[in-house]
């Protein structure tokens, strides 16, 4: 994907609101107690966070596998995140996957509502990423 800076900076934004409205989703499902929608909504807030951060450091985000890949390549490996955290990537990947595509298994409620701080906390951690490297490329 070539961009102008300009227009990476825009998509990277707007992953950013998208990442932010789709964890506020979570406590209504939460709330409803629709587990697999919870679980849904926690993957697509992380994955929309994580986009918005490969865009910004010009990697090509393709499908979602692909997208757990490059994180684990260019930030887990490197150490700018933890091996605890692309574990949580890929655990709440793993857990929408069951609860979008597997009739036979549920996904339950333990398991939602232990990865909500844990994911909150690595949403947040993304967006400082994010926001040190902005002001560090406008110096």
């Amino acid at each position: 994907m070539s961009l102008k800076d300009s227009d990476r900076r825009i998509i990277v934004e707007l992953e950013l609101e998208k990442a932010e409205k789709t964890f506020s989703q979570v406590k209504v499902q939460v709330e409803a107690e629709l587990w697999d929608m919870a679980a849904n909504r926690l993957y697509y807030a992380l994955f929309h966070a994580v986009s918005a951060m490969l865009i910004l450091d010009k990697h090509e985000v393709g499908t979602h596998r692909g997208a757990v890949s490059r994180f684990s390549l260019f930030y887990i490996k490197p150490g700018i995140f933890t091996k605890e955290e692309g574990r949580l990537y890929s655990q709440l990947q793993s857990l929408r996957e069951d609860g979008d595509y597997n009739c036979s298994i549920d996904v339950i409620k333990d398991e939602v509502i232990s990865k909500i701080a844990p994911t909150r906390n690595l949403i947040q951690k993304i967006i400082s990423y994010i926001q040190e490297r902005i002001s560090s490329d406008c110096q």
